[in-house]
């Protein structure tokens, strides 16, 4: 079955490539991340999420399609929820701005397949410029920098949520080793917006950690490795079956996780 935008988020071919969300849900928990890759599992559709597709299929040229397939975006009385009137804002600030118009006009929603350590990946690039850029667009809160407890200090919001992986997976998939571009809008009150060039010492970090992790993720994918848990997502929570009593000195220690 060839690769299409219709059938890029179905089962069948989330099971068949990896996507850079895929592997980011694999390393945050291994066990959540096979749930919803064989589709017992599914992470609800969030506010954030709704805006950032809102967004996106503007770019596109399918909002109409969108809003016509996402009745969440709605009142009861069949009116745009203010979020999405927000969401129109944010549209419109950033199509007056010339250098963003022009790093979103290349090539929309390019599907592009390859391997990385030997194992089928898939990307799908909101606006490509052959021979010249990848760019992908996002949706932010704002550009504050985000506070990693794992890590125990601040960082930009490009390696807090992961999108360094995303540049790795492109540019490996693409193959021309192009320079990655993060078009972005704020969700503030007065949209703020900016075209990021993600450092390449941030990818090439990202890729030797696809390369160390994807042939790992996929021996659980496939069943032949047992898919840890991380114990604190909604999808440990909801499976999570007692097996002994622990102490009042164990919450402390919980705590300081």
């Amino acid at each position: 079955m060839e690769l299409t935008r219709h059938n890029y988020f179905s089962p069948e071919m989330s099971y068949k490539y990896f996507g850079s969300t895929q592997f980011k849900e694999f390393m945050e928990c291994p066990a959540q991340a096979l749930a919803i890759t064989r589709g017992t599992w599914a992470k609800p559709k969030t506010l954030p999420l709704l805006i950032g597709s809102y967004v996106d299929a503007y770019f596109e040229g399918t909002l109409d399609q969108y809003k016509k397939n996402t009745p969440e975006l709605f009142t009861l009385a069949g009116r745009l929820k203010a979020q999405f009137l927000h969401a129109d804002k944010m549209i419109e600030r950033v199509k007056k701005d010339q250098l963003f118009s022009k790093y979103m006009s290349g090539e929309k929603q390019v599907i592009k397949t390859g391997c990385i350590a030997g194992v089928p990946v898939k990307i799908r690039i909101d606006s490509y410029h052959p021979g010249k850029a990848i760019v992908d667009l996002k949706t932010v809160k704002n550009f504050e920098p985000i506070y990693n407890e794992e890590k125990g200090c601040y960082e930009d919001f490009i390696r807090a949520y992961g999108y360094d992986y995303q540049a790795a997976f492109y540019q490996a998939v693409e193959g021309n080793h192009l320079p990655f571009f993060i078009a972005a809008v704020t969700k503030e009150d007065e949209p703020d917006f900016e075209v990021i060039s993600v450092p390449q010492e941030w990818i090439d970090a990202a890729r030797v950690s696809i390369e160390n992790e994807i042939a790992v993720f996929q021996a659980i994918k496939e069943g032949k490795i047992a898919a840890s848990r991380c114990g604190k997502c909604a999808y440990c929570r909801q499976t999570k079956k007692l097996s002994r009593v622990i102490s009042a000195y164990e919450l402390i220690a919980k705590e300081g996780d």
